[in-house]
């Protein structure tokens, strides 16, 4: 999960779909973890969430130059 904004950005669909799959993978392993008391640093669960949050948005904005870029060929 330790990419940048940056390494994401350079990743294609099929990539952000990967990192988004381990990502939310990673972050229910830590739920799991932090509801058994094993888990120390509570906050990567926040910062998980917000890696998905990116990828997301990585993919919506992706979705959406596609859509303008068929749209604007006809």
């Amino acid at each position: 999960m330790a990419k940048t904004k940056a390494e994401l950005a350079e990743l294609d669909l099929g990539g952000l779909v990967d990192e988004l799959r381990d990502t939310k993978q990673e972050a229910l392993n830590l739920r799991f973890r932090n509801a058994t008391g094993q888990l120390e640093n509570v906050a990567a669960i926040k910062s998980t969430r917000r890696q998905i949050a990116r990828i997301n948005s990585l993919i919506r904005q992706r979705e959406i130059a596609a859509a303008e870029g068929a749209g604007s060929g006809k």
